[in-house]
């Protein structure tokens, strides 16, 4: 097993080790961190659901009913009306027929794609999508085309030159994890239709956070109806974990037919179900949780591009801040946690070689002293870093 130590210092010759970093006494908007409280400034818990009073509650009245797992696969004695439940007011909120829970996102968009595809099919995804796309591509067996990213020129001349597949899928993040962008849906959906494609896109980062009624990306550029895969976290904006997959339900009924994540994976534990459950109806009921979001991120990044920082324009709670090189990513991560932001350093192969990062996630639970003393501290990283 000698080649695990020379993989290992391989990675920290490339400035790519990673360590796990041990949080104790998380609380929403703050965790200790080596002993010390750090302010938490790249979660996805977008909305601060996680610690919601609500939430909690729904965890623990399911399990208190159900138990502390579910003790099978869905096909098997894993099938409790509480899951039903949730996919049901997952459709409401989606505005589709049917809907389906997986165990993780990684999980649902591995079996979805593999179930929908094989190797007489094409799939086409964006260049930035994410690693679980890109996994479930290659699982697939289907033959895999890249185009550069939210480049629609480039996805029409490669739906053009694969005209002879059985069936071709095009695949998209909503929203870009780790720049913060969105896919150009709406032009995407065009594409689809006029070359006999299908599409679903990933809207792990979008759930609970675009669109008038926090439904994703459809929902955000009026598309209902006319994206035939949607898939989503349930860990992310709605504070829990799992994912899910909205769409018609004959598209669900294949699924929990074909999709191997699904079928051979133990069902979601009930604390998961119920907290999502709760989040979900709690963010139909209080929009206003999400307004706070989006008045964060706005003030957050009008406050780095005052001090000198480059940012994008995007309007979005991911706020990239580009460093580029991976030891300079990891000082300026490291400067931050000295001044108590806890904003890790982004590396290749999450991100392409040379644009390092320090990911910025605002919060909903962020208060303006709160981001005032985070902006501060970017400040005086920043300079020590020689990035601004």
């Amino acid at each position: 097993m000698d080649f695990l130590a020379d993989e290992l210092e391989d990675l920290c010759k490339k400035g790519l080790y990673r360590r796990l970093v041990s949080m104790t006494a998380t609380r929403g908007t703050r965790s200790l961190i080596g002993g010390k409280e750090c302010l938490i400034l790249s979660s996805n818990n977008y909305l601060g659901l996680t610690h919601h009073p609500e939430v909690m509650r729904g965890a623990r009245a399911a399990i208190n009913e159900w138990g502390a797992g579910s003790g099978g696969s869905r096909l098997t004695t894993g099938n409790l009306s509480l899951h039903e439940d949730l996919e049901r007011e997952i459709a409401r909120f989606k505005g589709t027929e049917r809907a389906i829970t997986f165990g993780s996102g990684y999980a649902a968009n591995t079996g979805v794609i593999q179930a929908l595809t094989g190797k007489e099919d094409v799939v086409l995804g964006d260049f930035l999508n994410h690693a679980s796309i890109i996994d479930g591509c290659r699982l697939s067996r289907a033959h895999f085309l890249v185009y550069r990213h939210r480049d629609m020129e480039h996805l029409e001349k490669l739906l053009k030159e694969s005209q002879g597949y059985r069936r071709r899928l095009i695949v998209t993040d909503g929203v870009f994890s780790m720049d913060g962008d969105m896919a150009p849906l709406p032009d995407i959906a065009v594409l689809a239709e006029r070359y006999n494609a299908f599409v679903m896109v990933d809207d792990a980062h979008a759930t609970g956070v675009y669109g008038k009624r926090g439904a994703g990306t459809a929902d955000h550029f009026g598309l209902d109806g006319q994206i035939m895969v949607q898939m989503g976290t349930l860990s992310k904006a709605l504070g829990s974990a799992g994912a899910y997959v909205a769409g018609s339900a004959r598209l669900i009924d294949y699924l929990v037919n074909r999709a191997r994540s699904f079928v051979f994976s133990t069902a979601p534990a009930p604390a998961a179900v119920g907290a999502a459950l709760a989040a979900l109806r709690l963010l139909q009921e209080q929009p206003e949780i999400r307004e706070r979001l989006w008045e964060n991120a706005l003030f957050f990044r009008k406050g780095l591009k005052k001090m000198g920082y480059q940012v994008p324009e995007e309007d979005s709670p991911i706020i990239p801040v580009i460093v580029g090189d991976n030891d300079s990513t990891m000082k300026m991560a490291g400067s931050l946690l000295e001044e108590g932001v806890y904003a890790p350093g982004i590396r290749p192969p999450t991100v392409p070689p040379g644009t390092g990062r320090i990911r910025i996630t605002l919060m909903s639970t962020h208060t303006r002293e709160d981001l005032d003393w985070a902006l501060s501290a970017f400040a005086r990283a920043g300079k020590k870093a020689g990035v601004i």
